[in-house]
């Protein structure tokens, strides 16, 4: 069986400087103030450097730093690079002594890989800051790589064979039998777009088309069935199941089921990208079970999903047909799990750069119209208040200046000395009177 084992082939450590360096033109004898200020900014450097050395040892589940520095005692903190924030990957240092040790998992913690000619190369970047709460320009950044040899190792696989003539069984019993088989290598790829095109998705946005391929070497003994397949944040806050033990999707609007090949080797799922609110980082897990395609030991497979079950049998037992006797073997499977692993980084969408909005196709142009003008909600909701607090007051002003006139012709009309009764022309009356008799 060959199994890949990660022996730590060599490590590769780039300082990254964090503080700023002073850059400028002269005139003159350019080459000599050039070395000066070059060596003044070296020794400005060396000067507020606390590390001395880094050492990186690279294991089969993490990369350990043993990092000296100048002082006696460290207080500071070191974390990946992004991770700085309530992150459970930040370790913090008081008063430390010796060398400082800081281990970084593989599959956590923004660390990544690739594929190298010869095996597999991880990568991540490291802050070591020498204050436990600010930022200054004393930190530095390691870029750290742990390149991984792959090594083939072939292994024995236990059957138990029980011959099946009749009444025979009881009379021979069970008879070990050791063979010996190259299990198969088994390999996670998350592709952009589809996988051949051959673009290998590392950096990518929110709703960008991917596909994952998990996949087994070509031969005639193995097929594979996926399940348990999960999404995590790598910071050990959340994942979130996709596919369940029946190999079943858990939300078809996160990832569908998985496509397989006619040999049972290769599946592919197609989906969106997706992410957690909080990290761009996301890893993907899943769960390789080996099948015997022999006699339909991988007639599981695909599974047909019906409410998160796979409603096809599966058989327990192979029978499996012997050319040398005339007669049938019941072969109980030894069940082998590989897990697979792959990780990305996914971006928010707003994040695109101008270029890649320059390139859309479907640009809107909207074009001026005077007789038109936008307001927003916000400023909409302010005018109708302001609005209707004046005309309240306006209403209130209008009603007491209706009962000040009021109050004032009440007034008017009670102090008058104006005779307002019946009025009788005397002088009038007399000389009508008089001219009568």
């Amino acid at each position: 069986m060959r199994v890949n084992s990660l022996p730590a082939s060599w490590a590769v450590l780039v300082l990254v400087s964090l503080s700023p360096v002073c850059r400028g033109q002269l005139v003159g004898d350019q080459d000599l103030d050039k070395a000066k200020l070059k060596e003044k900014a070296q020794q400005e450097l060396d000067k507020n450097d606390v590390v001395e050395d880094v050492r990186v040892l690279c294991n089969n589940e993490d990369i350990t730093l043993s990092i000296s520095v100048k002082s006696d005692f460290f207080n500071g903190m070191i974390y990946p690079k992004g991770l700085s924030k309530n992150s459970t990957c930040m370790t913090e240092y008081i008063n430390q002594e010796g060398v400082v040790v800081y281990k970084l998992p593989l599959r956590s913690c923004n660390t990544m890989s690739t594929d190298v000619v010869d095996g597999i190369e991880y990568f991540n970047t490291v802050v070591v800051q020498p204050h436990r709460k600010l930022v200054t320009n004393q930190g530095r950044g390691f870029h750290i790589r742990c390149r991984y040899q792959v090594q083939e190792k072939t292994l024995t696989n236990d059957f138990n064979v029980r011959f099946d003539a009749i009444n025979i069984d009881s009379a021979l019993g069970t008879t070990p039998l050791t063979a010996t088989a190259a299990m198969p290598g088994s390999t996670m790829k998350i592709f952009y777009g589809e996988p051949g095109e051959g673009a290998v998705a590392e950096n990518v946005k929110i709703g960008d088309p991917l596909s994952l391929v998990v996949s087994i070497d070509e031969q005639e003994i193995y097929g594979m069935h996926i399940t348990e397949c999960l999404v995590r944040d790598g910071l050990g806050w959340s994942e979130q199941a996709l596919i369940n033990k029946e190999g079943c999707p858990e939300d078809y609007e996160i990832m569908g089921e998985f496509e397989y090949s006619a040999s049972k080797t290769t599946a592919l799922v197609r989906f969106q990208a997706h992410k957690f609110p909080y990290t761009s980082s996301v890893y993907y897990q899943c769960n390789v079970k080996l099948c015997i395609k022999h006699a339909g030991g991988c007639d599981q497979v695909p599974p047909v999903c019906e409410d998160g079950v796979n409603i096809v049998k599966r058989k327990k037992r192979q029978v499996v047909e012997l050319t040398d006797r005339d007669a049938a073997y019941d072969v109980l499977e030894k069940e082998e799990t590989i897990k697979v692993y792959s990780g990305l980084y996914v971006n928010e969408a707003q994040d695109l750069d101008a270029e890649e909005f320059d390139s859309l196709d479907d640009t809107i142009i909207s074009e001026y119209d005077p007789n038109h003008f936008c307001i927003s909600q916000k400023s909409f909701a302010i005018g109708i208040a302001i609005a209707g607090l004046i005309l309240m007051v306006a209403v209130v002003v209008a009603i007491l200046i209706l009962v000040s006139k009021r109050r004032r012709k009440n007034l008017s009309t009670t102090g008058s000395s104006i005779y307002s009764g019946p009025y009788t022309n005397t002088a009038y009356s007399h000389s009508s009177l008089s001219r009568r008799s």
